[in-house]
């Protein structure tokens, strides 16, 4: 076993496990009927320029959340366009991509991560909405994609 080591980067809580299917009407019927997870509210979701390794994509995709105690489990179905739900499905099938952690300073922290060889997959921010998010290429060790969330006051208009 390895020596207890202090971690070069802490991070928060884990607040959401992001699964990947195939049928999100289906898993979110199933995981509520049989494990009383739920309910959850899909959404339809179209991002335009969304950073995907660097480059500017459309993408859309269906979303659907609920709470299991204190983590919330989001459900994802890729639509249409370039995203790594897409690419998650072709070469791994349904299951758990990603984990969320809520931070402070998105920007610092990619700047921290930088540092350490961790990456950017796929970025968006919602400045009207005070919301920011990343992906990270931590899957090479582990297989999930870490995501951070930013949330802070919208900006006015």
């Amino acid at each position: 076993m390895a020596k207890q080591q202090r971690p070069r980067v802490k991070l928060p809580p884990v607040e959401q496990i992001g699964i990947v299917v195939k049928d999100i009407e289906k898993t979110a019927d199933y995981y509520t009927s049989t494990f009383g997870i739920g309910p959850f509210q899909i959404q339809d979701i179209a991002l335009d320029d969304v950073m995907l390794y660097g480059r500017s994509v459309k993408t859309k995709f269906k979303m659907a959340c609920a709470h299991s105690g204190q983590v919330e489990i989001e459900l994802i179905q890729p639509v249409e366009g370039d995203n790594p739900y897409i690419e998650f499905l072709s070469s791994r099938g349904e299951g758990l991509q990603h984990l969320r952690f809520r931070v402070d300073d998105l920007d610092g922290m990619l700047a921290e991560l930088a540092k350490e060889g961790i990456e950017p997959i796929f970025y968006h921010s919602f400045p009207d909405f005070g919301i920011a998010f990343a992906y990270l290429n931590t899957d090479k060790i582990g297989g999930v994609v870490f995501e951070l969330i930013e949330v802070k006051e919208p900006s006015s208009a």
